[in-house]
């Protein structure tokens, strides 16, 4: 399917609403944001040093350390798999059975609810790095990475997120029920469960499993995610489109469990793979969605033929000998 085919599925055409060319907007702090992101900072700092410097009393066990490993791929893969290739693109379909499980995967992750995180994406593809863009890079790395979070949203973002259309998302109950409970799956599935897998199963003290799953697992997780919309839109190289910021990095994709072939998935954001070699590159979310796909939990999975990928590659990429990596 063409670029265009794609995009017409999710945006709807502009209303020549005309653009906000101010450089200077004022945007007024979000306080709430702002000491809740301090509070998690804080505690992590406050983690890593009590880990580091060896203060504990009582030794954590390994089986804790391995279960904080773990709960970082499960909310991991709950917003790349699920909000961002499912839900945002639609670049694959999920049955009720995997629709709910990826969004309790996601909600362990404890980012805001999927209907806005899907609304803020598709503004974000259809006006990248610009200042309709919720997290724009041209306005600096703290920005793009974690700033955004902190300011109310930019005017010309308010002007063209009515452009958006979300019927899809509005259709699915997954989505509405995670927008109607999000604060008590936030609680539930990124507090309550994580802290007391470790002290039920395994007598882990409390203060390990609050250390480990509040504090370093989400903190670590908050900032692998952050990190595509701030490095993988700063630096990296261009092979599929040479004039749009988004960039190839495999250390963001190794972080982001396979989401940091930006250059390509802004070429083709609609490829349920991001990327156009998957199975080389560290990306784990799309072995994942390929096992689903065997066992019939993930189907209509969506992808540019070979042809179409070489095509745009002579045209708008910079790739030399760029056959050797269709597949």
């Amino acid at each position: 399917m063409l670029a265009d085919d794609t995009n017409a599925l999710v945006f709807s055409k502009s209303n020549a609403v005309k653009q906000i060319t101010s450089e200077e907007v004022r945007q007024n702090l979000v306080w709430k944001n702002i000491f809740r992101l301090g509070f998690f900072h804080v505690g992590f700092v406050f983690a890593c040093s009590f880990y580091g410097f060896g203060l504990s009393a009582v030794p954590i066990k390994w089986l804790t350390v391995l279960w904080a490993v773990i709960s970082c791929y499960v909310s991991g893969l709950g917003i790349t798999a699920g909000v961002h290739r499912l839900w945002s693109h639609r670049a694959y379909k999920a049955t009720l059975g995997l629709r709910i499980m990826l969004m309790l995967m996601y909600s362990s992750a404890g980012l805001y609810g999927i209907f806005y995180w899907v609304k803020d994406h598709r503004i974000h593809h259809k006006y990248s790095d610009t200042d309709a863009d919720p997290h724009n890079v041209k306005r600096g790395f703290f920005f793009s990475h974690i700033g955004w979070l902190m300011v109310e949203r930019h005017p010309e973002y308010r002007r063209r997120q009515k452009e958006i259309d979300l019927s899809d998302i509005i259709a699915d109950p997954v989505v509405m029920f995670n927008k109607k409970y999000e604060r008590e799956l936030f609680i539930i599935f990124c507090i309550a469960i994580p802290v007391a897998v470790p002290v039920i199963f395994w007598g882990e003290t409390l203060l390990h499993a609050i250390l480990t799953q509040c504090f370093i697992r989400f903190i670590f997780t908050l900032h692998c995610t952050l990190s595509v919309n701030s490095v993988a839109h700063l630096w990296g190289y261009r092979p599929y489109n040479r004039v749009i910021k988004p960039a190839e990095n495999p250390i963001v994709s190794l972080l982001a469990v396979g989401e940091g072939f930006h250059n390509y998935h802004h070429t083709f954001p609609w490829d349920y793979k991001a990327s156009e070699w998957p199975y080389l590159s560290l990306n784990f979310t799309t072995l994942l969605i390929h096992a689903l796909w065997k066992i019939g939990w993930a189907y209509d999975l969506r992808e540019p033929s070979p042809a179409l990928v070489q095509k745009v590659i002579h045209e708008i990429g910079h790739k030399p000998n760029a056959s050797y990596l269709i597949h």
